[in-house]
């Protein structure tokens, strides 16, 4: 991306860096979010007819929501996968969209939108209004156009219809995908008649991206399945017709070689039945899954470290002994008991972890931040505790670790150690 003049990083600029290194290291996005698989097929190059690709997408995934009776939208917008599905799409829209105004995008939660913009009425708790996109440089820096809400698209082509109207923050109508959105915000897009492509928000149409036949995973979120061929008709069909309507006219088309599969109640019913889990339920593990998946990822992927290495290296062999016998306990951390010289080869430790934090360390930052986030720090005082592993881990996300900005994304939308944004 190009270079921004000196704006700092936001919460948000983290988390967004986080969600896209993951994309390119195929690393499971934020963890792991719906539709993952179809999106890589999507062909994500940050250009312009990516964004054709992934309102095609959308359309699909809408067409078969409603055909397997899955299209609510207050049940979809609790599943934590779901959420960071639309979150990746919306922080992809304003990178593609700040690379065509050569700029770096800066994304803010509604609680910095609230202070730089304090004339946009902002819907508190609202989804699609909890984050937005500042895409290029303007002479006024806390002019509101050159912000984006990037989730209103995606929202609008997923669930808008007559009786689901999208009210734009900014004014006006909502486009119905993220090309339409953002071609509207290109530069000199009023001179070229780009913003007259913005649509009236009751029809959604799949904008037909090629004469050819394009390759999309017949979409469900909890296994993949075999990739339907899709023959796309320049215009959906009004979304303002009933439900009924609806899943009798909005199928895809097919090839002529293709049938299509039956939905198996399985399928059905994936709201309702989550996926059986390998692993203990929250309750049973003696150390918060936040955590543990950093201690995997701390083990698995490296990042270069320019300094306390050896330190480092000191601290993790004591503290991963403990926290194999951690692991091994079938009760909260809390009440596992340690002798007097374990807790003060812990304390040993966790002063080799500061030692090499200070001189730069990232992965020892993260590895004190968690024993602070926890309450078996070096701070006695739990706010202290909680304040000092916060910001360990944000000064780790600020050296581009990418193990600190999925923790610090974590930390976010979970409300640990930070404002929930």
């Amino acid at each position: 991306m190009y270079a921004s003049s000196a704006s700092p990083l936001t919460p948000f600029d983290y988390i967004a860096a986080g969600y896209w290194q993951d994309f390119l290291a195929d690393r499971p996005i934020a963890g792991g979010i719906a539709y993952e698989s179809e999106l890589r097929d999507c062909i994500l190059d940050e250009s312009l007819a990516s964004l054709q690709r992934v309102d095609t997408l959308l359309s699909h995934i809408r067409r078969e929501m409603v055909k397997t009776g899955r299209w609510h939208e207050e049940t979809l917008l609790l599943d934590e996968r779901y959420r960071n599905f639309m979150v990746f799409l919306a922080f992809y829209a304003g990178r593609v969209l700040a690379q065509q105004w050569q700029s770096t995008p800066h994304w803010y939660g509604q609680f910095e939108l609230h202070k730089r913009y304090p004339e946009l009425a902002l819907t508190t708790d609202d989804f699609y209004q909890h984050m937005a996109v500042v895409y290029c440089q303007s002479a006024d820096a806390n002019s509101v156009t050159s912000l984006f809400f990037a989730l209103e698209p995606i929202g609008m082509r997923l669930f808008g219809h007559i009786d689901r109207p999208f009210e734009a923050v900014q004014g006006g109508q909502v486009a119905s995908g993220l090309y339409q959105a953002v071609s509207a915000r290109l530069p000199h897009a009023h001179d070229n008649h780009l913003a007259s492509s913005i649509t009236p928000a009751i029809n959604i149409s799949t904008p037909n991206t090629s004469a050819s036949v394009e390759h999309i995973k017949t979409v469900d979120s909890q296994k993949p399945l075999e990739k339907d061929r899709l023959s796309h008709t320049p215009h959906d069909v009004p979304e303002s017709q009933n439900l009924s309507q609806q899943e009798n006219q909005t199928k895809p088309v097919l090839s002529k070689s293709e049938t299509v599969q039956p939905h198996t109640t399985s399928e059905n019913t994936v709201l309702e039945q989550p996926l059986p889990s390998s692993v203990p339920s929250p309750q049973e593990l003696p150390t918060p899954a936040i955590f543990t998946q950093l201690l995997v990822e701390l083990d698995n992927i490296e990042a270069v470290q320019t300094a306390g290495n050896s330190e480092y290296q000191q601290a993790h062999k004591v503290l991963e002994q403990l926290e194999q016998h951690i692991a091994k306990q079938s009760k909260p951390r809390a009440q596992i008991k340690f002798s007097e010289s374990h807790l003060a080869a812990k304390q040993q430790a966790l002063l080799k972890l500061q030692e090499a934090a200070h001189a730069g360390n990232s992965a020892a930052m993260l590895h004190l931040a968690m024993y602070e986030l926890l309450g078996e720090g070096l701070a006695v005082d739990k706010r202290a505790a909680t304040e000092s592993g916060a910001e360990w881990v944000k000064q780790a996300a600020s050296k581009n670790d990418s193990r600190a900005q999925r923790l610090l994304s974590k930390m976010y939308y979970q409300g640990i150690g930070v404002r929930k944004i």
